[in-house]
């Protein structure tokens, strides 16, 4: 007999495998087995436990609970740390830029950055009554207006012309929710018809393109001059990290309609400059 027969008789050759009453020596249950039989149903077991472990990887946050594995809720976190961190720098230039402003205000000088100032009618008595206006009054008043006019235009085309990019608005819509760093609202939530096409502010390159459940898919695209804008609330994302696009190439399109919002969703965008967010709406004119 050819030891290759040899080898397969004994693969395939039953053993009876049986359980016996270690009392009476009684045969409780048995079954016929071979090695070939062994062999496949370990083979069938870890090919089981290999899918099984590969579905939960896939398809489960696992890996956020695995101590030193970077999931995606650690990446989330990383990135809002960063953007938590760039606001604080962006407040402590806010202070000193105000201490630098009340210097200027009392040696009685024009301050460079205006401030928001509450405005307070002083013609309107508490009792209702109103003052005439004089002569004198109305022409202080009008210099007075005139020259925070002058101020607040220097200050506009000052900011603008530190950007040194041309920005274009990513959507049509309306501006709903404003630039509110003190509340974590970096950037400008607008109001626009659904699946509409988000187009870049300018040509920069792709550095970040991901889904979150809360934002949807997020693009963040590097512009020169240390700009950065990122896109949140899109349906889906066109561009690849790497690519090159240019000023209003589409990068992806809007969300659903939010409910109340007269059919509208909800698109954010915000400019980051210099690593500190600063309001879109000083830069780019929505429509």
């Amino acid at each position: 007999m050819s030891p290759r027969r040899d080898i397969f008789r004994w693969w395939t050759t039953k053993n009876r495998l049986s359980f016996r009453d270690g009392h009476g020596d009684r045969e409780l249950w048995y079954m016929y087995i071979s090695p070939l039989n062994i062999f496949t149903g370990a083979l069938a077991l870890v090919l089981i436990l290999f899918v099984g472990i590969m579905i939960l990887v896939a398809y489960t946050p696992i890996l956020d609970f695995i101590p030193g594995y970077p999931g995606n809720r650690s990446r989330e976190m990383l990135i809002d740390n960063i953007m938590r961190l760039d606001s604080m720098e962006r407040e402590l230039k806010n202070i000193q830029i105000y201490s630098d402003n009340m210097a200027l205000v009392l040696e009685g000088k024009v301050p460079t950055t205006r401030g928001a100032v509450q405005q307070i009618d002083t013609a309107r008595l508490s009792g209702g009554r109103t003052v005439p206006p004089d002569r004198e009054d109305s022409l202080l008043r009008r210099e007075i207006e005139t020259r925070a006019l002058a101020v607040k235009s220097a200050a506009a085309a000052g900011r603008k012309a530190s950007l040194g990019v041309e920005l274009l608005s990513p959507v049509s819509g309306v501006v709903t929710a404003r630039f509110d760093p003190k509340n974590n609202r970096f950037g400008a939530g607008i109001a626009t018809a659904s699946d509409q096409p988000v187009a870049a502010v300018a040509a920069g390159t792709v550095t970040l393109s991901l889904w979150t459940p809360n934002d949807g898919y997020i693009i963040q695209v590097q512009h020169p001059n240390n700009l950065v804008s990122v896109y949140r609330h899109c349906t889906q994302s066109l561009k690849v990290v790497g690519a090159r696009v240019n000023g209003g190439e589409v990068l992806s399109y809007t969300g659903e309609a939010v409910p109340g919002e007269g059919g509208k969703g909800l698109f954010h965008l915000e400019l980051w400059f210099n690593g500190a967010p600063v309001d879109p709406e000083s830069y780019i004119l929505f429509r």
